[in-house]
């Protein structure tokens, strides 16, 4: 019988425990106190410093500026919903349609950038967003947020799944698209263009004397990574049944690095790692204290130091001894 090697086994193994872990949450949550909500809350976080983490861990290009595209997809499903059509599977396209569309033009506009410029960039645009959403007081409710709407319970014909009110449904419907979305991004990193991507980020000079078509694959990238951020944001903002520009602020892009970075942005599943251990300490944290980021920034900076491959890496290193 033919062996598989350690490390495939170890990351099958571990895979399989994630699914556990998020299948079984809303069980397990309410266990040990807490509440779904907040599982849910990882979750959609999750899935976009996942998405960050395809353009950073992936790709080996910084974003700060993702906030932009999680917000467009968050306006995009609440308008969808309060002035459109009341339907929540539609607020979602919307909203990924929304963030999408932008990628694809500011990303043909700063695909030649690199480094600390290509993020400067990204945040001058990501600020753009921002202020638009932020003055345009009768379509966005500005600074005040988009309220007075809330999520549709799902009609799929001979039933309705009430998403509405009952946030058990609610969390099991976010990690559909949650798998839906890591689904595809799984296999696009294991097929060729995940291969030429990882390619660019190890040497993008030596790919370029390779005749790969650097630009294009950093535009392709870019996009595919801001689209499942979209769909994170419009799935923020079912949530909470509320959005306002702070989704959109730089900020909340300082954030999901600090996730895929605290978790371990070179590792599939670190993201998500990242994003319990940031959501759970910011929770805990703010419950006592006014001054929560302090500690999450120590917390950051000391696995920065001390395990630059993030918590991930520790677990791995210490599940292989």
């Amino acid at each position: 019988m033919k062996r598989l090697p350690v490390n495939r086994l170890s990351s099958r193994t571990f895979s399989v425990i994630i699914w556990i872990v998020l299948l079984t949450l809303p069980i397990w949550m309410r266990a040990v106190g807490s509440y779904t909500e907040l599982g849910t809350q990882v979750v959609v976080l999750a899935l976009a410093a996942m998405a960050l983490n395809f353009l950073l861990g992936f790709t080996g290009t910084l974003s700060f500026g993702h906030a932009a595209y999680f917000g467009l997809g968050a306006y995009g499903a609440a308008m969808t919903i309060k002035y459109l059509v009341p339907s929540t599977p539609l607020a979602i396209v919307v909203g990924m349609a929304a963030g999408t569309i932008a990628a694809m033009i500011i990303g043909a506009l700063i695909v030649k950038l690199r480094g600390v410029y290509f993020a400067m960039v990204t945040i001058a645009f990501g600020q753009v967003f921002y202020f638009i959403t932020f003055r345009w007081n009768t379509v966005t409710g500005g600074d005040d947020g988009l309220s007075g709407w809330h999520r549709i319970p799902l009609d799929l014909g001979f039933t309705s799944i009430d998403i509405e009110h009952d946030g058990k449904a609610f969390y099991y419907f976010v990690l559909l698209c949650f798998a839906l979305c890591v689904g595809v991004m799984a296999f696009l990193l294991r097929s060729p263009f995940g291969r030429t991507l990882l390619a660019i980020r190890e040497n993008e000079r030596r790919a370029r004397f390779l005749g790969i078509p650097i630009e294009r694959h950093l535009w392709l990238s870019f996009v595919i990574s801001c689209l499942f951020a979209s769909v994170a944001g419009a799935l923020y903002a079912l949530l909470n049944n509320f959005t306002d520009p702070r989704a959109l602020y730089w900020g909340q892009s300082g954030n999901f690095v600090i996730m895929a970075v605290l978790g371990g942005m070179r590792s599939f599943w670190g993201p998500l790692i990242g994003a319990a251990i940031f959501v759970v300490l910011q929770d805990y944290v703010s419950s006592h204290t006014e001054n929560w980021m302090s500690f999450v920034g120590l917390f950051f900076v000391l696995v920065v130091l001390f395990f630059p491959r993030g918590v991930l890496g520790i677990i791995r290193r210490r599940t292989m001894r």
